[in-house]
């Protein structure tokens, strides 16, 4: 019940929005440009077996291995450069430079590498979320108290030990931060690259209803990605109220 009363200025602001969005619709009287959100769910039944047990399936195999990759790689290499200051130097620029590439004109490269397959939109979807992994990673295990680096090393604690008890609890919230953008960048890179080449997904869907003129099932599987992203943020996010229960410890 809380829970509900501290997010009701959201909800009725949502509503007013939707009823804004119905009334303009209507008025216009174009649903190829601008369908009604009546419309948009009505075209989402009609299409609910295509859209979930196929494209919806299909793009969130590409979020999940792409955030694994991510998460795998950005966490080893936020460990690497905050223990070598060499690798500092070589790949943080490196990671800093990726995101100035507009990852939108390097997936069509990507499609002509990996063809249609589902590794082409994959890389996309990495390109997108390595960076808010490992930066969030790196600034986590450099922010760590280097009195209580000393204190450790003073009572014999080796460095992985300093590394495993001190530095990995502090570096956690941070990680949880980057991840928690990354699983909403996640979909949008799925998406780009299931737009520019795919045979499945809610992205090559979406396209797809757009060369046929249909509005409502262009935003169909639009709204079915975004539900995707805001289930998978909720669930990082539940994960990390687990993990780091003692943060609201008093």
């Amino acid at each position: 019940m809380k829970q509900l009363k501290y997010y009701m200025s959201s909800v009725i602001l949502l509503l007013l929005l939707f009823l804004g969005w119905e009334i303009s619709a209507i008025q216009f009287n174009k649903p190829f440009i601008l369908p009604s959100p009546t419309l948009i769910l009505a075209k989402m039944v009609e299409l609910h077996d295509v859209l979930f047990k196929v494209h919806l399936l299909a793009t969130l195999e590409v979020v999940l291995i792409g955030l694994c990759i991510s998460v795998v790689f950005g966490v080893g290499l936020a460990v690497w450069m905050n223990m070598s200051q060499l690798a500092e130097k070589t790949f943080f620029p490196l990671v800093i430079a990726s995101q100035t590439i507009p990852i939108i004109a390097l997936a069509p490269i990507f499609v002509l590498w990996f063809g249609y397959t589902i590794w082409s939109k994959v890389v996309v979807t990495v390109l997108i979320t390595f960076f808010p992994i490992t930066i969030g990673a790196f600034d986590g295990l450099r922010s760590t108290s280097r009195d209580h680096i000393d204190l450790l090393r003073t009572m014999g604690a080796s460095r992985w030990q300093t590394f495993f008890k001190i530095q990995v609890p502090t570096a956690l919230p941070y990680f949880f931060s980057g991840l928690k953008v990354a699983v909403t960048l996640s979909v949008i890179g799925a998406a780009i690259g299931e737009w520019l080449g795919a045979n499945a997904g809610l992205g090559y869907f979406s396209r797809r209803m757009m060369t046929q003129f249909d509005g409502a099932g262009v935003f169909a599987p639009i709204v079915w990605l975004s539900i995707l992203g805001i289930t998978l943020f909720l669930l990082v996010k539940a994960l990390e109220t687990y993990l780091l229960k003692w943060r609201n410890k008093p």
